[in-house]
């Protein structure tokens, strides 16, 4: 059981998402997360008001139990099959991370500086929530798709797009801890 507690190494894990996505390609399938956004607003009726959101949902409905299973998944991962243990961050990331004000980075995934209801409800906080939410649903649909879609879907099926996409994602997660990340929190 030991085995089960700890990350999968890349042989286990890369092969079962290749097997996943040879079974959603044989079938027709694209997976990723953002499109179900886009199948709830259908649902909620936003397809009245908006010509987007107006679209036969209940084709997508399977993709709604991809997202009920990660969220099922994520929750009996975290809670049951999981130890808790520190995040192996090299000791320069750590220094850097303490100077912008992370008292225990490398100690939880999710810094209190950020995630706590006490930061969150800050003008800061708000701000960048909203703001974020705002630049990754922009991103999201100006690309095309979200980063497992592009990176998992469009990459396995050759797609240049998706490509080049990823290629964004990376640079764009580059130049925000190097470069926009001390702005907001030095």
């Amino acid at each position: 059981m030991e085995y089960i507690l700890q990350p999968w190494p890349w042989y286990v894990s890369g092969p079962l998402i290749a097997i996943i996505m040879f079974l959603l390609i044989y079938f027709g399938k694209t997976f990723g997360m953002s499109s179900n956004l886009r199948t709830l607003c259908a649902i909620g009726g936003a397809g009245k008001k908006v010509k987007f959101f107006d679209f036969d949902w209940k084709a997508q409905r399977w993709n709604l139990t991809v997202v009920l299973g990660a969220i099922i998944g994520g929750f009996i991962a975290h809670h049951y099959l999981s130890v808790p243990t520190n995040i192996d961050l090299n000791p320069e990331t750590i220094q850097n991370l303490n100077t912008l004000g992370f008292e225990n980075a490398g100690q939880t995934l999710l810094p209190a500086e950020l995630y706590s209801w006490e930061h969150v409800f800050t003008l800061k906080g708000l701000a960048i929530l909203i703001l974020g939410g705002f630049l990754v649903g922009f991103g999201t649909r100006y690309a095309g798709g979200c980063t497992s879609g592009h990176a998992i879907t469009g990459l396995s099926s050759l797609q240049l797009p998706s490509l080049i996409a990823v290629i964004g994602f990376f640079l764009g997660g580059l130049i925000m801890i190097h470069l926009l990340f001390p702005l907001i929190f030095g």
